[in-house]
């Protein structure tokens, strides 16, 4: 800040004092990645951090990723709490390319929690059968290879993960 004479200039003032508040800001923002398994219960978490105040925005493309975390940082609203979903609707290229984007917003200071949702394959045939829905990536109908190939395309977002959450016993009122 640039004092003249014991006078600070309303201009340089209001410059420090917006700066001020979003360093604050990113203190306290609190934004959560919400991936994992289809069917092990990511929607059903996005809804209940929606219900506690997040802002929540979901499938957004990785490529916006960088830009959407530098625009709610330096938003002049006070958001606090965001939370993005990211799963396979993206593409498959998109989640290969999750988890190189995510490590590289941390390396450059973005702060970030990754929760990641899983359940055990036996499971998530079971839940995609009784809801008579298709697995994005089942080939020929297969709900079980379509499972077993994103796991593997989560691999890397999974170790990325701070916290892994197994869904395999817990019933969508659970998750709460």
């Amino acid at each position: 800040m640039v004092v003249f004479g014991g006078f600070v200039s309303p201009r340089i003032k209001k410059k420090a004092t917006e700066r001020k508040f979003r360093a604050e800001m990113r203190e306290k923002m609190r934004f959560i990645i919400v991936t994992g398994m289809s069917g092990a219960g990511r929607s059903s978490a996005m809804r209940v951090l929606e219900d506690d105040g997040f802002f929540c925005v979901d499938n957004l493309p990785v490529s916006l990723l960088p830009t959407f975390m530098q625009l709610t940082e330096n938003s002049s609203e006070q958001i606090e709490k965001v939370a993005l979903g990211l799963d396979i609707r993206g593409g498959e290229a998109a989640l290969r390319e999750a988890a190189s984007v995510l490590r590289d917003l941390r390396a450059s200071g973005c702060t970030f929690e990754i929760l990641f949702f899983e359940a055990s394959t036996p499971v998530l045939v079971k839940r995609y059968k009784e809801t008579r829905r298709l697995h994005p990536l089942a080939r020929g109908g297969r709900i079980d290879s379509g499972i077993e190939a994103e796991r593997k395309l989560l691999i890397d977002l999974k170790s990325s993960a701070d916290y892994i959450i197994d869904t395999s016993t817990l019933l969508i009122r659970e998750l709460k």
